[in-house]
């Protein structure tokens, strides 16, 4: 079998730009040489197997394959399948490279069966768990919701890009469209009227009298915010609408829920615009208060949308995100990453978003090690939202985005954290009821598939032995 040569200097050069790397530092990151760097992006030398695996396994973000070529992406894609912590050790580059060029169609099933199995592992998880606090029975709407939403990876195309095309229209040149413009569009394109008045809700909306209300006493993030859900839910309704009827969601109350969180995606979408939100996040290492004063945006918003950035062709980097409440609750969650959250009860006592709900306004940060071995970096603020009144007590909560380890140069809370070390790391787990560990000292309860010795003459840290 002959081997097909792939020349591409120009596409090294852009990426040596993107990423800010000299010749010497990008060629030290791909193994090579400067000289044989400078050969590649003279189109003196055609890229290798080995070096097209290198650069989708540096630069998974920004390198995109040759189109004359999909070997390394399709040996990317497999190397990630087989570098799950259920093998015991991921295949090397050249043996990735050989079954993609040798075996493409075997190799394709492989990656989809991978990922049927995760995915089967996330429900099973789901059912578990439902099973085991007698929520099995049958879900409630939000909760089919939230589901819905987490196997469509939390990324819904048509809306995201039908809300990218309307802030380009309304944007007049800013990164995003300000509260004058969404209003002007209310006012002007939808025949809205808007009252800023107090009223016992953040946003109220007569569809008959065409009338918005929105409440003040909002901060201003908060009230833009409601602006643009009211924006998006008439502007983009056939959009939103087509995706509601799709999929397939078992009560009107879901299907209406839907609705409302698919208007609130919108409202992300078209104050932080997909490829611009992404460019600048990546360019600020998602720093979360760089972007959120670029963007006009709160905090919570600004991270909620970094979970959301997997565009085909235009991933952003994986995250997880949730909101914690003082309870402990998780009140949203999502995860583009392989850390899955408790769907019944509170999160891992030992995870820094309960201890950052206590501190407000100020970041902390956590190595943390899942049972399974892998390990991410989270960043974790606490909130207090004001309820505008002396009367109502204002809302406190923390957020969390947090994406693995092999991530860190692109996330600026990493910066300090000693990766390496086995100490450093915080062992966490998603929730007392599924987590293995044995020898933790936070643990609440027992994990429900596992039995239990009690010795009465014995006492440890909880009165009973996992078997």
């Amino acid at each position: 079998m002959s081997a097909r040569r792939i020349f591409a200097g120009a596409a090294l050069r852009e990426l040596r730009r993107v990423s800010a790397f000299r010749q010497g530092g990008m060629a030290e990151r791909l193994g090579i040489s400067a000289s044989y760097l400078s050969q590649l992006e003279n189109d003196d030398r055609p890229l290798t197997p080995r070096l097209l695996a290198r650069l989708a396994s540096e630069f998974p973000l920004d390198w995109s394959e040759p189109a004359s070529d999909a070997r390394g992406t399709l040996a990317a894609a497999l190397g990630e399948a087989t570098a799950d912590p259920l093998f015991d050790e991921p295949l090397p580059a050249e043996t990735l490279i050989r079954i993609a060029e040798q075996q493409p169609a075997l190799a394709q099933r492989f990656v989809a069966l991978h990922d049927a199995y995760r995915r089967t592992g996330q429900r099973l998880e789901m059912i578990d768990e439902a099973l085991t606090n007698d929520q099995g029975a049958t879900r409630l709407p939000w909760e089919e919701v939230r589901d819905w939403f987490h196997f469509a990876n939390n990324y819904i195309d048509p809306v995201d890009r039908a809300a990218e095309a309307l802030a380009a229209q309304l944007a007049r040149g800013t990164h995003s469209p300000g509260i004058d413009a969404i209003e002007d569009h209310l006012r002007g394109a939808l025949s809205v009227s808007l009252l800023y008045a107090h009223n016992r809700g953040l946003r109220e909306f007569d569809d008959s009298m065409r009338h918005l209300v929105i409440d003040p006493g909002l901060p201003v993030e908060s009230r833009r915010f409601q602006l643009a859900h009211q924006l998006a839910s008439l502007a983009l309704r056939d959009e939103i609408a087509a995706v509601v009827e799709t999929a397939h969601l078992r009560t009107a109350a879901a299907r209406q829920l839907l609705f409302v969180g698919l208007s609130n995606y919108a409202a992300g979408a078209l104050l932080m615009p997909y490829e611009r939100f992404r460019h600048d996040a990546r360019a600020l290492r998602h720093d979360i208060d760089r972007l959120a004063q670029q963007f006009g945006t709160s905090f919570e918003q600004t991270c909620h949308r970094l979970s959301t950035l997997q565009r085909d062709g235009a991933r952003g980097v994986p995250f997880f995100f949730c909101r914690v409440d003082m309870a402990g609750n998780i009140t949203k969650r999502h995860s583009a990453t392989r850390l899955q959250f408790a769907r019944f009860g509170g999160a891992c006592p030992l995870w820094i978003v309960h201890e950052a709900v206590a501190i407000p306004d100020r970041i902390l940060v956590q190595l943390a090690e899942t049972p399974d071995g892998l390990r991410y970096i989270s960043m974790a603020k606490g909130l207090v939202k004001p309820s505008g009144r002396f009367d109502r007590i204002p809302r406190r909560y923390a957020v969390a985005l947090g994406c693995e380890t092999e991530h860190a140069h692109e996330f600026i809370y990493a910066d300090g954290l000693d990766l390496a070390s086995d100490q450093a790391a915080t062992r966490i787990g998603a929730s007392c009821r599924i987590c293995p560990r044995d020898d933790c000292d936070q643990r609440a309860f027992p994990p429900s598939d596992r039995p239990i010795a009690v010795d009465p003459d014995r006492r440890g840290i909880v009165p009973y032995r996992i078997g």
